[in-house]
């Protein structure tokens, strides 16, 4: 029990937001330094076992007391004071009053170990930054009782792993009780049999997260073990998982907004497909209100949007259908043909023996983005076979370029020295001024990052004896107290230890990259984590192949490989590293976040233009890796790439960090960090991002959702597709006039007619395009214009319909005339994937 003065650290403790308040995250550090470390910095456990004593003395103290009030003060103010998005909404009709966010990991902080990786991460990052600005939004996710695996290296590098058992009531959560103080439940199928999952609810600054957790009396014990471990078990596992997220979750938002008084969500954002079933459970519930299935389809699709973060085939969850129908048999009143046809994969090159999650994703909802640019362009080009009539960038999946919370990984030096509360600059965001650095010597700078080099140094030496010891090397490691230098440039690879980020292109001249390291007078260093899944022999074995050659003798002081790679070891990490190295195969990187938060601690990138980095390279950020795509063999692809990372490394990298002043310097290295801090970091914020989504995702959803809810909307939406698509196959365009457009000078126009027979549809149901392209050597038209036509009168059983277009590029032009669903309503023209064409 707390004396009455110190009775605010409960309610500072209990909200995840100290993680990233470094006042309060200080007060805390000061009541027990060594406790606070020996706590791993969780102020829950400081408080539970700091000694009376010092409570005591700490509670007469009214310096440290005022410092308490002041953090309840703020914190209250963080909670209740007006945010971004409370000017947004009054200015915006239709804001959505709720918005729930579902993803299978969150990565809020280590003290929370419910991540495993980029995914995770990011949606941890998008609560807090959602939470910073202000959006309603409730994060839906599931508690495992193991987290994701700790990782560890036996004598010869192999990959270990252990599950340690977490302790619910040890963490930052608290369960969700009823008016009774009972804990509330919900019922959850599992294929033959139901069974019940608490709700865990975790606080992150305004946003509840809420964490269902399958351990419960009476379950059995394969209920039991749905919510064991993240990304454990198999494909019967991770389906018991995904329907526990979707469904359960679903019913976990119903019953939390009942007990709380919350508004109940208008706006469900599904981050990957392992969400995917939340749309099936929408679904159910209007049609248990009596909805027919097709209007409650229709209800569902617009309140959803989707968010695919796979740039592979291979990384999507694909279910055999056989499993999936038996999870839904009894999943009344919807229909099981109709769940089943959400999922499958009924086009050219699809799998129809598969329920595809991704697919599902698409279907139920009424948008869906890639997480950057270039992943936007791949999504598109791998899910046309959902849009078939339509061009590659016709295809209804947009873009929302993922950010990082800049006051969880940039360094608090750092980000003290960019705090300019009364600058009314443009380059202020979010209370912190990015061209800060312009107005703070080179000396200052140079002198803070050789401190956030030396916390590297420190947090690297101390990771790498406890893991010799654990490997049984600790026998002769005297030399670990050499190992790194925080004089040294020092290069940061950390991430997953997939095949296609290739951990080990790096090595793919071990003499050449060991003369790099030991260069007498300009050495580097490389800093390297990542962890493989359990079930990845391939990426053990490369992250085993890294060790071996890290624990050479002869490299070993200069590269290092730090296990069991988690936000403790990273948020050291990145601020430490001048140059992040990041070298995919292109374009397999859907984004790469770590790469934006070494960058947000003015770290240069060195990296492949994928992902992010595609979108906002720059010499003034970095260096790019040239990717080698037209190369038929991906082992000489490997030796092209590495050879050039090699060279940037000797011959531009180098160079610039080991070049002085009088001063001893660095001029154009500083130059750079200033320029990274003021021209990219306000572009890979997350409350960029978060806001981003608001914009142009949630409240386009939410005012879909609003009028699928209007008197009768939904329904006639409904029937008005069926008929469209009852009557579709009678649509044809019989004739066109003006299609021979050829070569054509600038500035010249063409005038085209064409008779469409719409049979029993009409005029209103339909749009009239002629859609001008460039033609390719295939007779394929890209780089497409859409000029919608005219109708006019009636003739040969069909309506007349012309356009005059002036052509404004040179060149060999190709038009065809295409006929498409058209009504209010729709968010795009390629939504019900109906589109006939010309065959002239």
């Amino acid at each position: 029990m707390l004396p009455e003065p110190l009775k605010p650290l409960e309610d500072l403790a209990r909200n995840l937001c100290w993680y990233w308040n470094e006042p309060t995250k200080e007060l805390f550090r000061a009541m027990d330094p060594a406790l606070w470390e020996a706590t791993g910095q969780d102020p829950r456990k400081l408080l539970s076992r700091i000694d009376a004593r010092r409570l005591t003395a700490l509670a007469a103290d009214a310096r440290f007391t005022r410092k308490v009030e002041q953090a309840r003060r703020d914190l209250e103010d963080y909670l209740t004071g007006d945010r971004w998005y409370q000017r947004f909404a009054a200015e915006n009709e239709g804001a959505p009053e709720r918005i729930a966010y579902f993803s299978a990991e969150f990565g809020v902080a280590e003290v929370l170990p419910q991540y495993s990786g980029g995914l995770g991460i990011l949606a941890g990052d998008h609560l807090k930054a959602a939470s910073d600005s202000g959006i309603p939004i409730i994060g839906v996710g599931l508690f495992y009782q193991h987290g994701y695996f700790r990782q560890s290296l036996d004598a010869q590098g192999w990959q270990q792993e252990r599950y340690p058992m977490l302790a619910p009531l040890d963490l930052p959560l608290t369960l969700l009780r009823d008016a009774d103080d009972q804990p509330v439940t919900v019922e959850v199928p599992l294929r033959q049999e139901t069974y019940r999952a608490q709700i865990w609810v975790a606080n992150v600054g305004r946003v509840p997260l809420l964490l269902l957790d399958s351990i419960v009396d009476g379950n059995s014990d394969a209920a039991k073990a749905v919510t064991d471990r993240l990304y454990g078990g198999g494909v019967d596992h991770r389906l018991a998982q995904e329907v526990l997220l979707g469904i359960g979750g679903v019913r976990a938002l119903r019953a939390y907004c009942r007990i709380t008084g919350e508004p109940s969500p208008t706006v469900y954002h599904a981050n990957e497909g392992h969400a995917g079933f939340l749309g099936l459970e929408r679904i159910r519930e209007y049609m248990n209100d009596g909805i027919d299935v097709d209007t409650a389809v229709e209800r569902t699709r617009a309140g959803s949007l989707f968010t695919t973060h796979t740039p592979v085939p291979a990384g999507i969850d694909r279910f055999p259908r056989d499993l999936v129908a038996d999870q839904f048999r009894n999943f009344g009143p919807l229909p099981l043909d109709r769940i089943m046809a959400f999922g499958t994969e009924d086009y050219v090159g699809g799998d129809r023996g598969v329920f595809n999650m991704a697919v599902l994703g698409f279907r139920l909802g009424q948008r869906a983005n890639g997480v950057s640019e270039l992943h936007g362009e791949v999504s598109r080009q791998m899910f046309q076979g959902l849009w078939p009539s339509f061009d590659v960038s016709e295809v209804p999946i947009g873009s929302v370029t993922n950010g990082v919370h800049h006051r969880t990984w940039i360094h608090p030096d750092l980000l003290e020295l960019l705090a300019t509360p009364t600058s009314d600059s443009d380059t202020v965001i979010d209370g912190y001024d990015w061209s800060g650095l312009d107005r703070v010597d080179d000396t200052t700078i140079w002198s803070l990052k050789q401190r956030m080099r030396g916390g590297l140094v420190r947090m690297a030496r101390e990771r790498l004896a406890a893991s010799l010891k654990a490997r049984g090397l600790s026998g002769n490691s005297e030399w670990v107290e050499r190992a790194l230098d925080p004089n040294i440039l020092t290069f940061g690879f950390a991430r997953r230890a997939a095949s296609y980020k290739r951990l080990t292109l790096m090595l793919r001249d071990p003499e050449r990259l060991k003369r790099l390291l030991n260069d007498p007078e300009r050495p580097i260093q490389i800093v390297i984590a990542g962890k493989a899944h359990p079930a990845d022999n391939i990426g053990k074995g490369l992250i085993q192949e890294m060790v071996r050659f890290a624990d050479a003798a002869d490299v070993r002081e200069r590269l290092v490989f730090l296990p069991d790679y988690d936000m403790s070891l990273a948020r050291p990490l990145y601020p430490g590293c001048d140059v992040w190295i990041n070298n995919p195969l292109r374009p397999q990187e859907a984004c790469g976040t770590s790469g934006m938060k070494a960058a947000m601690n003015g770290a240069a990138n060195l990296s492949v233009r994928d992902g992010w980095w595609d979108e906002w390279y720059d010499p003034k950020f970095g260096w790019e890796i040239p990717s080698v795509e037209n190369v038929a063999s991906a082992d000489q692809r490997d030796a092209q790439e590495a050879a050039a990372l090699y060279d940037i490394i000797e011959n531009e990298i180098v160079p610039r960090f080991y070049t002085r002043d009088a001063n001893g310097l660095p001029t154009a290295w500083i130059a750079m960090i200033r320029d990274i801090m003021s021209g990219l970091t306000p572009k890979i914020l997350a409350s960029r991002m978060v806001r981003e989504y608001t914009e142009t995702m949630y409240l386009p959803t939410a005012r879909s959702s609003a009028k699928m809810t209007e008197a009768g909307a939904a329904a006639e939406t409904a029937a008005w597709k069926q008929r469209i698509r009852t009557a579709w196959p009678q649509v044809n365009v019989s004739r066109v006039e003006g299609l021979d457009a050829g070569s054509r000078a600038l500035g010249s126009e063409l005038s085209l007619n064409a008779v469409v027979r719409l049979g029993e549809l009409t005029p209103d149901d339909v749009e009239v395009q002629m859609v001008l392209g460039m033609v390719d050597d295939d007779d394929e038209l890209h780089e497409i214009v859409i000029h919608p036509a005219l109708a006019g009168d009636r003739v040969d059983g069909g309506v007349r319909y012309s356009a005059v277009i002036p052509l404004e590029s040179a060149g060999s032009v190709g038009v065809t005339c295409r006929v498409v669903p058209k009504r209010d309503g729709l968010a795009t023209i390629a939504e019900m994937g109906l589109a006939t064409v010309s065959t002239d």
